[in-house]
């Protein structure tokens, strides 16, 4: 029997880069890895985002949220702290604030080429360590090219918005399932893991769920 874990993230979510690193961690010592399936669901933290490169995140978050800068500095900070913790490069003051739908059609296009999970984390790193535009074709490209996705399909599916329609699927079941942030961890459809959790906590609930399908 496999174990099937759906993943409701954005790709401009600090956390859901935190969690995923966690569970990577967990299915690296996990015996029956081979029969774990990964699929990345689509959420969007803020659908209506404008793209714009000459904001820092801090203030776009600030406006956006009502938060003290300072305050928002402090998160992450600590961010940058738990995710120096497992090998993880946050650089803030790089991001460019970028709308993620392009980025989700991409991850789409991704599952039915096999190359999801590597594309989801190359977008992150893209993202959140090199300060790359997320919703720019070109840099888009560039993270297709290097997990080795096929390039005609994927510049097609990029220029025809192919999944978008397949996006709001996504966004419409997570509404059903009550997810009110993400990451949000579904583990067959019976466990789940709200947010970025403790290394053990994964552990715990991979075991749990491969009993449980077993």
């Amino acid at each position: 029997m496999t174990l099937k874990i759906e993943i409701w993230s954005d790709v401009v979510c600090p956390f859901c880069w935190l969690g995923k690193r966690r569970l990577d961690q967990a299915l690296s010592t996990f015996s029956n890895k081979e029969d774990v399936i990964i699929e990345w669901r689509s959420f969007q933290l803020n659908p209506g985002l404008k793209t714009d490169p000459g904001i820092y995140i801090q203030e776009y978050l600030s406006r956006e949220k009502g938060i003290d800068i300072n305050q928002i500095k402090q998160i992450n900070n600590q961010l940058k702290d738990s995710g120096t913790a497992v090998g993880l490069n946050y650089q803030f003051n790089k991001i460019i604030v970028a709308n993620s739908m392009q980025a989700h059609n991409l991850l789409h296009e991704a599952k039915i080429q096999g190359k999801q999970h590597l594309v989801k984390e190359n977008l992150f790193q893209a993202y959140f360590e090199f300060g790359k535009n997320i919703d720019d074709q070109q840099v888009l490209t560039e993270i297709a090219q290097i997990s080795d996705m096929d390039l005609r399909s994927t510049e097609q599916a990029i220029i025809s918005k192919l999944h978008w329609n397949a996006i709001q699927t996504d966004i419409i079941e997570a509404q059903q399932l009550g997810v009110r942030g993400v990451p949000f961890f579904v583990f067959n459809r019976k466990f789940a893991v709200r947010g970025a959790q403790e290394l053990n906590i994964f552990t715990e609930v991979l075991e749990e769920a491969f009993r449980d399908s077993q």
